[in-house]
């Protein structure tokens, strides 16, 4: 293909002008007239983040595997960058005591936070304590938390942890997780998020988000949640756990998407080794920002003072 190229560039810069008949120079037929070129506009210049972010994703795809050194590095920076991002990162269920956290934590599988915040008031309305849930008429209950989904199966639940409570723990929450789980409808992932925001006891969370995330940014290569747990807390302080949580599982809900990544509107796309998954016009990106990122409101009706969107609606409000 090349030497055709060179071949006609030959035959066509053989073309020598002609001399006219008062000596001046003809241009050969079929060759145009010269015109005054235009002169193509200044492409835009890629931000600077941008760049950065397109030679992690390079860096990442390259055959050299990165150190556990520089992961291990690389993920606490990732942590702290989201510290900055999401100060005001707390747990999006609306609670006043650890059985109000339990219950919603429980309620909040198969569902949103959102209709989960909206049903509550109304179930601790009628069932303030252990003993009034564990005394329940499970067709009642049923129906006061059916917009959360589920509602048969977390009845029994509901009934049969608030009966272990009363019978068991003298009608308190316990504050160890080995306690926690083995209340029905409890699980590794609800103590976490009991003993983190109740008690202050650091753990990590390992939900949809928890998980998706710690992959996208190779900080594991596993699928199952309590081998993810156990590789992140290697990395991070123990300390750092129960707020590490919150920030990663608020990143996943408000930018880092499962289906279509926010890349373009992400402020840690220079750490991010899978940078280019999502839409990475930044335009484009801010359109997929969620909550108040997006600038709509939160899950909580009664967030943090902190908290810098807008409360969410109550159950039915438009």
């Amino acid at each position: 293909m090349s030497g055709e190229r060179n071949s006609a560039v030959g035959e066509q810069g053989s073309r020598a002008p002609t001399k006219t008949a008062k000596g001046t120079s003809r241009k050969p037929a079929g060759v145009a007239a010269k015109s005054t070129p235009v002169k193509p506009s200044k492409p835009s210049r890629p931000s600077a983040k941008a760049v950065k972010a397109a030679k992690t994703a390079k860096a990442a795809k390259s055959s050299k595997p990165e150190s556990r050194l520089a992961m291990v590095r690389r993920a606490r920076r990732i942590n702290r960058e989201l510290a900055e991002v999401y100060p005001y990162a707390h747990p999006e269920l609306d609670f006043r005591n650890p059985f109000q956290l339990l219950v919603a934590t429980v309620l909040s599988a198969q569902t949103t936070d959102l209709r989960v915040n909206q049903t509550t008031p109304a179930l601790f309305a009628k069932y303030p304590t252990p003993e009034d849930m564990a005394a329940a008429v499970p067709e009642e209950l049923e129906e006061v938390i059916r917009p959360t989904g589920f509602f048969r199966a977390k009845t029994k639940s509901l009934i049969g942890l608030s009966t272990a409570l009363r019978d068991s723990f003298g009608g308190e929450v316990p504050g160890r997780l080995e306690d926690l789980v083995t209340l029905p409808g409890v699980g590794r992932k609800t103590a976490f998020v009991v003993l983190g925001n109740a008690f202050g006891v650091p753990g990590i969370t390992v939900d949809t988000h928890f998980m998706r995330l710690a992959r996208r940014w190779k900080w594991t290569e596993q699928d199952d949640p309590v081998k993810i747990e156990a590789e992140v807390a290697e990395i991070f302080p123990k300390s750092e756990w129960t707020m590490l949580s919150h920030r990663v599982i608020f990143h996943g809900r408000r930018i880092c998407h499962a289906r279509k990544p926010a890349c373009g509107a992400c402020p840690i796309t220079h750490l991010c080794p899978s940078y280019g998954e999502g839409e990475t016009d930044p335009e484009k990106a801010k359109e997929l920002l969620k909550y108040e990122m997006g600038g709509y409101p939160g899950q909580r009706l009664n967030p943090p003072p902190d908290y810098p969107g807008k409360p969410a609606p109550p159950l039915g409000a438009s």
